[in-house]
């Protein structure tokens, strides 16, 4: 897969790692109503991915001491949004990086995903499975 951002080509695992890495401050942290959400944007097509950050009890120094766990988090759903929206040109079926490919045409942003709850990660979806699973 090729980095939306950069010339960078590895496999989705790379990918993710080399996002989170190189590319951080495309994560974007928010404060609304007393509320912490976290938002990235696809580079590509403009598709906004919002979240609400739900730290146990509001800590206040909660998105501070894990933001980089949140940027992995939206970098998941971000590569997850590569590979389901725009799998043939992040496949590495396309030569150079995404900077060759023609320009697309001229329409407006969409909006922001509406806020509600985050789709849960296929590991994470896994490991509570096994949890229930285990009896634990």
């Amino acid at each position: 897969m090729h980095c939306p951002f950069c010339s960078f080509e590895g496999p989705p695992r790379m990918l993710h790692a080399h996002l989170g890495e190189q590319h951080a401050d495309a994560v974007r942290f928010e404060e609304k109503g007393g509320r912490s959400f976290y938002a990235l944007s696809c580079p590509i097509c403009g598709d906004g991915y919002e979240r609400e950050i739900k730290p146990r009890g509001r800590d206040p120094g909660f998105v501070d001491e894990f933001s980089a766990q949140i940027r992995l988090v939206a970098f998941d759903m971000l590569v997850n949004h590569l590979l389901g929206e725009h799998e043939t040109i992040f496949s590495g079926d396309t030569p150079g990086p995404p900077s060759e490919l023609p320009p697309d045409e001229e329409t407006e942003p969409e909006q922001p995903a509406p806020l509600g709850e985050a789709p849960v990660p296929a590991w994470l979806a896994e490991a509570r499975r096994a949890k229930q699973e285990n009896g634990k």
